[in-house]
């Protein structure tokens, strides 16, 4: 099997090359072409449970998540590498649609973001992203548009610049690894690293093979 993880004890098959090709893009005033380019693996890192396991492009462990399992889908916690907490996501209790609520570490305090998922079938938007637990139009932060399920998701601010994206991975001479395995970029000037991961996850629980 193809190494997924290069630099963790706990690897499997024949390493992989993770340099990138150089980005040629025309920036705006103000932008940068520095990325984060992070591998998501959809498996958790403990027996008998379902989760998210990411490396950097040097193949260092950054985030976790062990807790997605069946019965525990209202609430999910993403770690860093060591196992501690960074953000809580649960389900937004008494709201109309699917919403959740992402929190700093254990808090239930004061959300750091809101993420609802668009009911307009007619829009290519996927979910909408709203600062602290207001998820009213005037308040967007981030758009997410795309297919999920094809692992080809675009996530916009305010201001239309593309913040992160979700993309299929190739290894070494084209080999797919399929849905299980793909990329997070982020553009960490304009959204962390954290948040787009957060919002990974609940793209996975609107509209991957999770969603109930």
């Amino acid at each position: 099997m193809t190494k997924v993880f290069p630099n963790a004890s706990f690897t499997i098959g024949d390493a992989i090359s993770e340099k990138e090709p150089p980005q040629n893009k025309l920036l705006l005033a103000g932008e940068t072409s520095e990325e984060t380019i992070l591998t998501v693996w959809k498996k958790s890192l403990l027996f008998n449970c379902n989760g998210f396991t990411v490396f950097d492009s040097k193949g260092d462990l950054v985030f976790r998540v062990d807790n997605y399992m069946e019965g525990n889908k209202g609430e999910i916690l993403l770690m860093d590498a060591s196992g501690n907490p960074l953000l809580t996501i649960r389900r937004k209790k008494m709201s109309l649609g699917d919403s959740w609520l992402v929190y700093e570490g254990e808090s239930m305090e004061k959300p750091r973001l809101c993420v609802k998922k668009s009911v307009n079938i007619l829009s290519k938007c996927l979910a909408y992203v709203s600062s602290g637990n207001n998820n009213s139009r005037n308040n967007i932060m981030y758009e997410i548009e795309g297919s999920y399920s094809q692992r080809n998701c675009a996530v916009f601010d305010d201001k239309r610049r593309l913040v992160a994206e979700i993309k299929r991975k190739e290894a070494v001479g084209g080999v797919a690894f399929g849905t299980d395995v793909f990329r997070l970029i982020v553009r960490p000037g304009y959204i962390t690293t954290d948040s787009a991961m957060a919002l990974l996850i609940l793209l996975d629980q609107m509209f991957g093979s999770s969603r109930r």
